[in-house]
């Protein structure tokens, strides 16, 4: 595993929980760290601006008791997620708080930047980045990235078209440093599988949404349970970016899932502003639910410690399975 040992040691399955808009709080980030994978938020969910300080230092103080409680189960280290979009008028104000805090892992979207790797860097800290190709990878190392996140085919949120086979393959051609591979990863045997196909970790976030601890409407949690691949429809219509959405939520809206016009990209929106209302348009992610492809294996909501537990246990027995 290409991760640092301090992070790759501490994870009792090699898997990090995504970041997801106004889903991932720090409940969750908290029993998934303690169930020890990797588990995140993006900082935009904190807020007004001045609530991302008070997560920090909650999740911080709380993993830091539990690890002086359970010195030979240590939780997993956190990451925080910061859009680098030009429309994120917080980044640098969240920015500074990560480093004010030391945020173990940044995860880094919608852009690369130079100066904020370097910020990350400067207390010991990483960064992940989210790419679709192999053009934005190439962009991403060159300025300063530590590992890449590939979202391919089928990911739940903002996602590439790419197969995850041919993906991690050309990455491997010239990148050996950590790759967290998202894209319809559910079971232990499908994190198995990204082990196999050259990642160092399985990059997973829908099925977190049906966990009790997860911010999202109870209809959302059900909808996650009850829907399978077919149900997920790839639209850049609700953002500007494509991304793959629950098709029922589409419906519930009032849109044809299968007649989606095309959205003009150059009018991005990723909620990073506190705009929500001020148009009639619904909106990714409050009124539109996103989720991955991979969803058909969740059965039911439950506990964020109980499904790490479960895929645990479904990684095990299939590394038995093949020796």
């Amino acid at each position: 595993m290409s991760l640092p040992d301090h992070i790759a040691s501490r994870l009792r399955i090699p898997v990090i929980g995504s970041p997801m808009f106004i889903v991932s709080n720090p409940d969750l980030v908290i029993a998934q760290c303690k169930a020890g994978i990797v588990g995140s938020f993006p900082a935009l969910n904190a807020r007004p601006a001045a609530q991302l300080e008070v997560w920090l230092k909650r999740i911080t103080e709380e993993l830091a008791a539990y690890d002086k409680a359970n010195p030979d189960t240590p939780s997993a280290p956190f990451a925080v997620n910061q859009i680098v979009h030009k429309s994120n008028n917080r980044l640098q104000h969240d920015l500074e708080l990560c480093v004010k805090y030391k945020v173990p892992i940044i995860i880094t979207s919608l852009g690369a930047q130079e100066p904020l790797n370097e910020a990350v860097h400067s207390y010991g800290g990483i960064v992940l980045h989210d790419v679709i190709n192999q053009k934005f990878a190439h962009k991403a190392i060159d300025k300063g990235a530590d590992g890449l996140i590939p979202v391919c085919a089928g990911a739940g949120g903002h996602a590439g078209l790419l197969s995850p086979f041919a993906m991690v393959q050309e990455l491997r051609e010239w990148f050996d440093g950590p790759i967290a591979l998202s894209g319809c990863i559910a079971t232990g045997r499908s994190v198995l599988a990204a082990r196999a196909m050259g990642a160092d970790v399985a990059y997973i976030g829908s099925p977190f949404i049906a966990t009790k601890e997860a911010n999202a409407d109870s209809g959302y949690k059900d909808m996650v349970v009850n829907s399978g691949a077919e149900d997920i429809v790839y639209t850049n219509y609700f953002s500007g970016v494509h991304g793959n959405y629950l098709g029922p939520s589409v419906a519930n809206a009032g849109y044809d899932p299968k007649d989606l016009p095309e959205a003009d990209p150059s009018k991005m929106d990723f909620g990073s502003n506190d705009d929500e209302g001020k148009d009639d348009k619904p909106k990714a992610w409050k009124d539109i639910w996103s989720a991955g492809q991979g969803i058909g294996a969740i059965k039911s909501v439950e506990a964020a410690g109980d499904y790490v537990a479960r895929l645990i246990r479904e990684y095990e027995q299939a590394k038995a399975e093949l020796k």
